[in-house]
């Protein structure tokens, strides 16, 4: 019996099997090396090629990243062709586990389908600074098939998931060319009106970042106690709004100074009134002081 079992063709054929399995199994591990530095390669080179191309800097890394996750792929489908993987058993096989997986990691795939619908709809782009799930401001680094990467104007690094951007409200601050810079100014209810707006109106005018068309507006907005609140409205470039807001600010301020023109201040009077002569008063003595 174990003559039988342990043969010499038995043996024989053990070692073919052996021998030929440790070859694919060698093969298999050169490939799937060979493969993964080829996608990590190929996605470099995608960027180099495609860094100085007039195209929107959105594509790119994810040109680069499908470049890679292809590569990966096919390295993947060679590997198992080593150990005699039929095609069609595979694609059932991925067919059934993709079910399972879909199941499992809903909220991945509902990033991955917002981020597909961020890079068709392009509400904004990589550069834009924008406001995005509830609330978040910064500047787009990058848009991923999962996340999106922005800078805030504090330098922190913050990644949002792709379906918190889509499923809220998007404010793009820097899609249109020119953006209305807005702010109010108290001045003194004494203050000649008219004197104000053309003083306020000619500060602004000189203002180099100031758009002619359309043009700036100072407007009463609003009559308060102790102030008239004007408020102040001027077009920019987009990319000059925060510095034209921090300016044209402080050349108002300039201005009504040399026009001497009174900022608004909250007034106190004091009032003199006779307290009534109760038990308990702190303010009027209780007693009658001696004759």
């Amino acid at each position: 019996m174990f003559g039988t079992a342990f043969s010499p063709a038995f043996i024989t054929d053990l070692r073919l099997l052996l021998v030929n399995s440790g070859i694919r199994l060698l093969a298999a591990i050169l490939i799937l090396i060979v493969g993964w530095m080829l996608a990590t390669w190929a996605k470099r080179g995608v960027q180099r090629v495609l860094a100085p191309a007039p195209m929107d800097a959105t594509l790119k890394p994810l040109l680069a990243s499908l470049a890679r996750y292809i590569l990966l792929v096919l390295t993947v489908v060679l590997v198992l062709d080593q150990f005699g993987v039929q095609t069609a058993s595979l694609i059932a096989v991925l067919g059934a586990a993709g079910i399972a997986i879909g199941l499992a990691l809903q909220g991945t795939l509902a990033n991955v389908a917002a981020g597909v619908m961020l890079l068709i709809l392009r509400p904004f782009r990589v550069g834009h600074f924008v406001e995005i799930a509830g609330g978040r401001q910064g500047t787009v680094r990058e848009i991923g098939l999962f996340t999106t990467l922005i800078t805030t104007r504090d330098l922190y690094y913050v990644s949002v998931p792709n379906s918190a951007i889509f499923g809220a409200t998007i404010i793009n601050y820097t899609r249109e060319p020119m953006r209305r810079v807005k702010f109010d100014v108290p001045v003194d209810m004494v203050n000649d009106l008219a004197k104000v707006e053309s003083t306020i109106m000619g500060a602004v005018s000189a203002n180099e970042a100031v758009s002619k068309t359309p043009a700036p507006s100072v407007v009463v907005k609003e009559l308060q106690e102790y102030a008239v609140l004007m408020t102040v409205r001027a077009y920019v470039h987009s990319a000059d709004y925060w510095q034209a807001l921090y300016s044209l600010q402080r050349q108002v301020k300039d201005a009504l100074d040399k026009a001497n023109i009174l900022i608004a201040v909250s007034r106190q009077a004091a009032i003199n009134r006779a307290e009534p002569r109760v038990a308990g008063n702190t303010i009027v003595p209780t007693t009658e002081e001696p004759s």
